[in-house]
């Protein structure tokens, strides 16, 4: 059997790189060898923290995790590789998986979706994050000329206002509290507002923050009988809201949104793999480029994750490069 490199939290906070074998491809399934990774700072930052909820543990699952939270596990999703071995359509093909951090990996060959030329494979890992923009503004169902503000410019964030730039008349506006983040707006081509002075009376406000206070302020700049779309995930964090005030009189709405299940008003008519090759379709346009603000090798992945969760580390879009040979 072959071996390979894997990366998993052997318990919060702790993260190391294992070798295990790997079982050759049968009837049906693809060996691929792995690309880039792209680390989910907001969900794997909770995992390597180990602060998934126990009654989130099951529903929490990465399609090809293996182990149990709080750890020993191996968890990620934004996997980008080339087919080595599998059914000719697929043979030699750049493919994103939802397969964790791993140097090589066998799946089935209906896992796999094909990158369409002319995407760098590094870009591609941002799949992941581009879907679930997706399926935040099937649930804001934003339309023409709407003002819209997105409260955190993180990775998704940035990918929410990015697409919301492709719908005519409508008005983008990131917010955050690192002015820095401007500059990433200014390439995606959206405006920007710091957190302690955001535009106010928009029609849909979509919070990406990772923070109760985040979504204090979209509530506070919302229209009267608007609606916030939360996208962000606590884990195991409480959030305190203050819900007195003018909550109540002017009827204001909080509705969740997440990447589980494709959202309602679509969940008739497309399947995940389809929104999935919808974001792929989407990440032809190079502005996504943006967010790929940091690259590192796969040995020193331990040390990348230790750093995005204590903070040290600001990245928006860590990515892995498994092209040194190991």
């Amino acid at each position: 059997m072959l071996e390979v490199t894997a990366f998993w939290v052997e318990k919060p906070g702790v993260g190391v790189l294992r070798r295990e074998p790997l079982p050759h491809a049968g009837d049906g399934e693809v060996f691929v060898r792995t690309l880039h990774t792209g680390v989910s700072r907001g969900t794997e930052v909770s995992v390597f923290g180990g602060h998934v909820p126990e009654s989130e543990r099951e529903r929490m699952r990465a399609p090809f995790q293996q182990g149990d939270f709080p750890g020993p596990v191996k968890y990620g999703y934004l996997n980008v590789g080339v087919v080595e071995r599998g059914p000719e359509s697929l043979a030699g093909q750049i493919v994103f998986t939802l397969f964790p951090h791993q140097s090589a990996f066998v799946v089935p060959a209906g896992a796999v979706v094909p990158v369409p030329n002319g995407i760098p494979a590094r870009r591609a890992v941002l799949a992941g994050a581009v879907e679930t923009a997706i399926n935040v503004l099937w649930d804001a169902a934003p339309v023409v000329g709407d003002r819209v503000s997105v409260v955190g410019a993180g990775m998704i964030g940035c990918c929410v206002a990015r697409l919301l730039r492709g719908i005519p008349g409508v008005d983008v506006s990131l917010i955050d509290v690192n002015p820095a983040r401007k500059e990433v707006a200014d390439q995606l081509g959206v405006g920007f507002a710091d957190i302690a002075d955001p535009p106010h009376n928009r029609d849909i406000v979509i919070n990406t923050s990772g923070s109760d206070a985040g979504l204090q302020v979209a509530l506070e700049t919302v229209v009267t009988e608007g609606e916030v779309i939360e996208a962000s995930w606590y884990g195991d964090r409480p959030a305190t809201l203050m819900l007195g005030a003018d909550f109540h009189s002017r009827r204001l709405t909080i509705r969740s949104s997440q990447v589980g299940a494709v959202a309602a008003k679509r969940r008739g008519n497309r399947t995940t793999r389809e929104r999935l090759a919808l974001a792929l379709e989407f990440l032809r346009d190079p502005a996504f480029d943006a967010l790929l603000t940091a690259e590192s090798s796969w040995r020193d992945l331990p040390d990348v994750m230790a750093g995005l969760a204590d903070g040290s580390r600001t990245d928006l879009c860590h990515t892995i490069n498994w092209g040194e040979p190991g």
